[in-house]
């Protein structure tokens, strides 16, 4: 705690102290403290405007999404909704923790205040400090003044001042004061005086006829002027008038600020010399009041003349109005020069004359361009300014009539004073009368127009200065206003009749004139709700488009940037600018609808003039958006005056360009309103003229179109009204390109209704809405078909119609074709359902009895088609043969399993089955077929361990040599002789099964393997004797000695049959299998024991023994074979065992 010195608090006093008169001191509260303190802002925001923006964002960012989404697929949805809640969360924490912050913004608040206080207390200090040094520098040279001897010496010997001079006595020893009584006389005589003055002798002018005497002076107020106070020297008739005061009658308007400097009442110096110079003009003819010293000579006063009256009022009239005007004129400058230094000193300059009566204030000056900018501009040069405003004060004349400045009674009261106050004298000073004259010099050719003179009058009124109003800024901006008016009214009936804008601004309400509160300004519907205002900034005078300010709009403020730069180089290019801004803004719009729907899009597409050329004349921007599934076509969206047009092209590169070029190939127009209404159809002659390379015309199709009619909504560009011109336009390249083909192959078609969804279920929830408007191709079966297998299974007409070009995947071309004929479809792939999908590319309606086959290349879907057809129509016919031969044959186990199109399975005999597959290459020329062998259990077999295979068919091994069999001759006849060879073949390779089997289970080194379809082998352990099987006609088997062939004795002339006499069995073998087998030993003898040996077990038949082996029937083989293979082994084991 502070110490007491001498009993009392050192800075401060006692809260207990009692002060004097028994007062306490009053401590301030808080908050006057608080209200002490400065302000400061310095660095901060208002916590709303951050919470603007920021919903500002968020909502921008969902109306995007909202338009964004329906499109995506759904996890893409989810994604992007991911994302966007993520980011947005982020932004929502940080303006959170924000808000949390500003609970500290008022203590942070009170910070920057009391140190802004401290700050405030240390300059003051500084200041006295500074104070302190300059009164001690100040002191240093003063000096006290030398004492005064003499009266010193006068007061101590007489006791009284004897030099002390009469003005100190006047100073020090006051006069008798007047009592109230006196004052009010005498101010009552002076007031007679100057009443009396006024009304008998004294010229006054009409301006300051209006007057007040009181107080002992005379008040005289000049309308718009000043007030004037005046007071007599005397009564006497030579005794002048002297300046008491004057306030300057005018009202400052606008910015207030500095206006300090201009007060209605002068004081000090100004006031001193308004009153030298007012007092000098009062008493320009009197005497001087007192006589010079003496040997001082003065110039000689004006005297006036015979017949003149002095006129003291008139003159000082002249003074003070002279004076009220430039005063006024002062201030106006001082006005504009404050918006110079407001941030309009590079467009605006302000001038004032030597004698301080005229004032030029020029608006919208541009610096000169630089050498190289002014070189490379057009001819048309911009004037450096835009108009220019002239404040002068000007002396008029008295004129009668309706432009007198007077009233007709102010001019007979005028008159009246004249008579009775001058008689036939006239006054000393006529009244001057000064008047402010403003004038507007607009700039010829500013911003490169020449408005209408109509437009750019302004009325005189509007430019008068007025007093009660001074205001600089107000009158420059009205003549900027009207000014603009005539510049957008100027551009207004250029974008309406000019030869380049008319087609696009000249309906009503494309082009409005705005003229509010604001600048008068263009609104210029550019397309759909896309509205651009167009301004001239009333400061830099350059023309300005902005938005109208909507959330959708926030991104365009860059671009309609730059184009203001560009444009005020060359102001009077805003039509075409206006009209490239909304060629811009429509493709941006239909480029914002593309990239919603997913679409690869082009503004530009390096095509030749010629080229396009054929997009007709007035387009004016296009926009090419690629088909996904066909590169070398586009929808082109071609932007003209009114509305769009829809153009289908296609394109080739130009052979040997190094940039890419493109070429058109064909162009079809595209009729909107048939379009997106009930019809399709696409035009040929609709907007520009026929042009080369139009190769088809619409209306060969049945809807085609013959209006001319446009979408009614002018560039109103719906998302699904473009999502079906993209998906008409990817199904008629598809159309395109299978008539192609149908034109190659010189086959005739015809357009027809399309019914997909009749024929084809499964597309029928899949399908767009145009669908159904869309013809379907027709082609005779004779004619696609001619020269095609089996071409007589199927009905006259078949459909081709292309799917999937309304989606975003491969387009796909299905042809529907009815057989004739039906062999419903067998087995598990047919069970359950009327529609059966064999294989991806086939699809079978068994009600209708149709075969829809899928291509998915719509280039070679006939070639595929053709291919698929192959293969079906084969399996329809070997399917109803099968069917068939159980009846035609009586090979009563012979029976259909399975059938789909793809595969037919039947049993050939017994539970032995084979399944045929078509293999056909139409590119190969021939039939290809594959065979798999297998056998058809029965439902309750069971299958028993080490045991052989129950499914396994023998016929497997022969497999390769049987699948050429069909590829011959006509198909049923093949597939006789197949099933033939089958039937024939079965005894044989079950035989040989058996045999190896047994040989497995016995650890014999015994194998069997097919030499051809009808030509089996057991080759024996040691790999030196062999045993054939061959087919022959008539159902018989020829078993032989594998180092023999049928034809060993061809080239000696005798037959197989016949046996040479003479000749042994054990003869040297034939040269073709000496290297590789040998002869079995003893062979015609097992050969003969073997026929016992069947014979005994009941096998009845023919046998016709040969010198090689033994001829059989089919039923006989599998006994004589195990027989006779018997008989070899024991043999062969004999033959080994006596040579070891």
């Amino acid at each position: 705690m502070e110490t007491a010195v001498n009993g009392h608090i050192v800075n401060g006093i006692h809260p207990h102290t009692p002060l004097q008169n028994g007062k306490h001191h009053h401590e301030p509260t808080l908050e006057e403290l608080e209200r002490e303190l400065p302000l400061v802002m310095d660095g901060q925001i208002p916590l709303g405007e951050l919470v603007s923006r920021l919903v500002q964002a968020i909502y921008a960012e969902l109306v995007e999404m909202a338009e964004t989404m329906p499109n995506m697929s759904d996890s893409a949805r989810k994604r992007s909704m991911a994302d966007c809640v993520v980011r947005l969360k982020k932004q929502v924490v940080k303006l959170y923790a924000i808000s949390r912050w500003s609970r500290d913004a008022g203590v942070v608040q009170k910070a920057m205040n009391i140190t802004a206080f401290l700050m405030d207390q240390n300059r003051q200090f500084e200041d006295a400090i500074m104070g302190l040094k300059y009164a001690r520098d100040g002191l240093d040279p003063a000096r006290l003044r030398n004492h005064d001897l003499l009266t010193s010496l006068d007061v101590l010997t007489t006791g009284t001042y004897r030099r002390l001079p009469t003005c100190i006595k006047e100073l020090v020893v006051p006069p008798t004061p007047l009592t109230d009584d006196e004052v009010s006389r005498t101010l009552a005589d002076v007031e007679d005086a100057i009443r009396y003055r006024l009304r008998m002798s004294e010229i006054i002018p009409w301006e300051m006829s209006q007057y007040r005497i009181g107080n002992g002076r005379v008040f005289f107020t000049a309308p718009k002027l000043f007030e004037l106070s005046l007071c007599l020297r005397g009564a006497q008739k030579n005794d002048g008038w002297f300046f008491v005061n004057v306030s300057f009658l005018f009202t400052v308007g606008g910015d207030q600020t500095g206006m300090q400097e201009f007060p209605r009442t002068p004081t000090g110096h100004l006031k001193r010399n308004i009153t030298d110079e007012a007092d000098a003009r009062l008493a320009f003819y009197l005497p001087p009041d007192q006589p010079p010293p003496p040997g001082v000579e003065v110039p000689p006063r004006p005297a006036l003349p015979e017949g003149v009256v002095d006129a003291p009022l008139v003159r000082v009239f002249n003074f003070l109005q002279m004076m009220s005007l430039s005063y006024q004129l002062e201030i106006l400058w001082y006005q504009a020069e404050r918006m110079r230094s407001l941030g309009w000193a590079e467009y605006l300059t302000v001038a004032m004359t030597n004698n301080r009566q005229s004032m030029v204030v020029h608006y919208w000056v541009r610096k000169p361009p630089s050498q190289r900018r002014r070189a490379g501009q057009s001819q048309k040069q911009l004037p450096l300014l835009g108009g220019k405003l002239t404040i002068s004060i000007v002396q008029v004349k008295e004129q009668t009539g309706r432009k007198a400045m007077r009233s007709p009674r102010a001019r007979v009261l005028a008159e009246l004073q004249a008579r009775s106050k001058l008689e036939n004298s006239r006054p000393s000073d006529e009244v001057e009368h000064m008047r402010f004259d403003v004038r507007w010099e607009p700039e010829q050719g500013a911003l490169g127009v020449a408005p209408a003179p109509e437009d750019m009058f302004i009325s005189p009124a509007e430019l008068q200065v007025n007093p009660e109003d001074l205001d600089c800024e107000s009158l420059l901006r009205r003549v900027i206003r009207r000014h603009t008016e005539g510049v957008m009214k100027f551009f207004q009936a250029q974008l309406q009749r000019g030869p380049a804008t008319r087609n696009v601004f000249s309906p009503p309400g494309e082009v409005t004139f705005v003229s509010n509160e604001g600048a008068p300004s263009l609104r210029v519907h550019l397309c759909a709700d896309e509205v651009v205002i167009v301004t001239v900034d009333p400061r830099t005078g350059r023309l300005t488009l902005r938005d109208t300010g909507d959330l959708a709009a926030a991104g365009r403020g860059p671009r309609f940037a730059a184009i203001t730069e560009r444009l005020n180089d060359s102001p009077y290019m805003l039509p075409h600018a206006l009209v490239a801004l909304r060629v811009t803004t429509i493709t941006d719009l239909a480029e914002q609808k593309v990239q919603y729907l997913g679409l690869q899009s082009f503004r530009t597409r390096n095509f030749s003039q010629d080229d396009l050329k054929k997009l007709g004349r007035d387009a004016q921007g296009t926009l090419y958006i690629q088909l996904g599934n066909f590169p070398m076509h586009y929808l082109v969206l071609v932007i003209t005056d009114q509305d769009f047009r829809y153009a289908l092209i296609s394109v080739k590169k130009v052979e040997r360009s190094v940039n890419n070029d493109l070429m058109m190939e064909d162009i079809g127009w595209l009729n909107v309103r048939r379009i997106h209404g009930d019809s399709v159809a696409v035009e040929a002659g609709v907007g520009p003229e026929a042009v080369a390379g139009q190769k088809r015309k619409r209306d060969e199709m049945p809807h085609a179109a013959t209006s001319a009619e446009q979408y009614p909504t002018s560039f109103r560009l719906e998302t699904k009204m473009l999502r079906e011109l993209y998906a008409y336009c990817c199904a008629r390249v598809a159309y395109t390109k299978v008539e192609q083909q149908f034109k190659l192959g010189s086959i005739p078609y015809t357009h027809v209704n399309s019914t997909l969804g009749s024929y084809i279920p499964e597309f029928g929830n899949v399908q767009s809405s145009l669908a159904r408007t869309i013809p379907a191709l027709c082609v005779q079966s004779k004619d696609i078909l001619s020269g095609a297998p089996a071409a007589e299974a199927a009905m006259p007409n078949i459909r081709v119609i292309p799917l999937n070009w309304w989606s975003g995947e491969d387009v796909k071309v299905v042809t529907c074709v009815k057989l004739k004929y039906v062999q419903q479809p067998i087995g598990k792939r047919a069970s359950g359902s009327t529609v059966i999908r064999p294989s991806k590319r086939i699809i079978y309606d068994t009600r209708e009895a149709i075969v829809s086959f899928l291509s998915d290349n719509v280039d070679k879907c006939v070639e595929e088609f053709l291919e698929e057809w192959a293969r079906v129509s084969k399996m329809v016919v070997i399917a109803r043969e099968v069917a068939q031969m159980s009846s035609r044959y009586l090979w009563t186990d012979v029976r259909l399993i399975a059938f789909d199109l793809q595969t037919v399975e039947f049993t050939y005999a017994a539970d032995y089955a084979v399944a045929l597959t078509c293999t056909d290459q139409i590119s190969a020329n021939r039939s290809s077929y594959h065979l798999r062998f297998s056998r058809v259990l029965p439902d309750d077999h069971m299958q028993v361990d080490d045991a052989p295979d129950p499914t396994h068919n023998p016929h497997e091994d022969v497999e390769l040599f049987l699948c050429n069999l069909l590829g011959h001759g006509k198909l049923s006849t093949a597939l006789h002789r197949l099933v033939s060879l089958l039937r024939e073949t079965l005894p044989i390779v079950a035989e040989l099964e058996d045999i190896r089997v047994a040989a497995a289970r016995k650890g014999e080194a015994i194998d069997t393997f097919p030499k051809s379809a009808g030509w089996f082998r057991v080759l024996y352990g040691d790999l030196r004797h062999a045993l054939d099987f061959r087919l022959m006609t008539g159902a018989r088997v020829v078993i032989l000695d594998g180092s023999h062939t049928l034809f060993d004795d061809v080239a000696e002339g005798r037959g197989v049959a016949r046996r040479q006499p003479g000749k042994q069995a054990g003869s040297p073998p034939s040269l073709a299998n000496s290297v590789a087998l040998q002869p079995i030993p003893e062979f015609r003898t097992l050969v003969a024991e073997a026929i016992r040996a069947a014979v005994a077990h009941g096998v009845r038949g023919q046998f016709a023994p040969i010198d090689i082996g033994v001829i059989c029937d089919v039923a006989a083989v599998r006994i004589v074979g195990r027989m006779l293979h018997q008989k070899v082994v024991e043999k062969l084991a004999q033959t080994r065992s006596s040579q070891t």
